[in-house]
This record gives structure tokens, sequence and C-alpha cells, in this order.
């Protein structure tokens, strides 16, 4: 029975730490199956975000529009005036 030469078993044993050094990058490196998952889940996270963020734009952009010179809600503008300066009128009851 022969022994395999030495030169063979290096080669194989290179050839393991490379396949094993590629098969730990594509799990665990920067572009690997798990970063790929943190980046699913961070992608989902800000979809979140951006959609209440427009959400809270829409009401920004609606009280912004109902006290412009052009449309004026005298409903808002009295509401804001008194939350503002900390004012009520005769008939309101204030619970604190």
């Amino acid at each position: 029975m022969t022994r395999p030469s030495l030169g063979v078993l290096a080669i194989f044993a290179i050839a393991l730490s490379v396949s094993a050094y590629f098969t730990f990058a594509a799990v665990q490196g920067d572009f690997g199956l798990f970063r790929r998952a943190e980046i699913a889940v961070e992608r989902d996270m800000l979809a979140q975000e951006l959609a209440s963020l427009k959400v809270e734009l829409a009401r920004m952009e609606n009280h912004t529009r109902r006290l412009s010179d052009e449309f004026l809600d005298l409903d808002l503008l009295d509401q804001q005036a008194r939350d503002l300066l900390g004012l009520v009128r005769s008939d309101e009851i204030v619970v604190n």
C-alpha cells in the first residue's frame, strides 16, 4: 500500500482551507447571508418610518394650507392662538 505524497496532502489542505474561508465569507462577510438579512430588516424598518413621516408631512401640509392667506380656517387659527398664548374663553372650563 502506497501512502499519498506530502505534496498531495498539502494541496488538499490548501484547497480545504480556501473552501472554508470562502464559505465563511459567504455567510459572515460584509456581503454575506447574515448581512443581507440585516439589510432586509433595516429596509423594512426604514419603509415604515418613511410611511409615518409621509403621514406627518401630509398633516403638516394640511395645517399650513389651512393657515395660509388663500384659505384661512378660523377655528384652527383660534386653537393655535389659544395654545400658543395659553388663553381660554370665558365659557370654557380648564382641567389640569
